[in-house]
């Protein structure tokens, strides 16, 4: 069990275990299965990293600026302003890069500003204020809910998700049958 100096370092932490996931999860799927859509509405995988990096971007530069102010202009122009390129990794080796680096400069510059900064709130629409550390938590929701999505497109292209596939090896998990069933 990792020791933490903080509670920021506790958040790092989960959020790289969580990233690892994520990673694991496109590593398991094949380059061109990438682009596959569950519905035409849905992302695509390359779609959900493309979102998970331009979310995580955003809110690293939001929450280590000194203004932090996440109401003072729409979702859509943070993104524009600080991630305009990240949809531009069109491959799985680009993919899998950028989630490594940018999660090694988010850690870099959140331990950089320290938990004392982390702590101190910041405006959001409609008048409400949170604590960045809580900010930071909710991208690591945020990313962990994507990374549920991964592992569905991966079932629905035929393919046994990289969580549950390594749950399987370690012995923790075994498929459901019906002599299982309500045991």
């Amino acid at each position: 069990m990792a020791s933490h100096n903080s509670v920021l370092e506790e958040l790092l932490d989960e959020w790289y275990n969580v990233r690892k996931g994520v990673i694991a999860e496109i590593k398991n799927i094949p380059p061109a299965r990438l682009s596959f859509r569950p519905t035409l509405e849905s992302r695509s995988a390359a779609d959900f990293i493309h979102h998970i990096l331009e979310y995580a971007v955003m809110t690293t530069e939001e929450l280590t600026r000194e203004e932090t102010n996440l109401a003072r202009v729409p979702y859509e122009q943070l993104v524009e302003l600080y991630a305009p390129n990240i949809s531009r990794a069109d491959t799985k080796e680009k993919l899998l890069d950028l989630l490594v680096e940018q999660y090694r400069d988010a850690e870099s510059r959140f331990k950089k500003v320290g938990e004392i900064y982390m702590l101190q709130t910041v405006g959001l629409f409609a008048g409400k204020v949170k604590t960045r550390l809580s900010l930071l938590q909710r991208c690591i929701s945020h990313e962990m809910y994507h990374r549920g999505q991964l592992a569905l497109v991966a079932r629905l292209l035929g393919l046994e998700p990289a969580l549950t596939r390594e749950l399987r090896l370690a012995g923790v998990h075994r498929p459901l049958d019906d002599s299982s069933y309500g045991e």
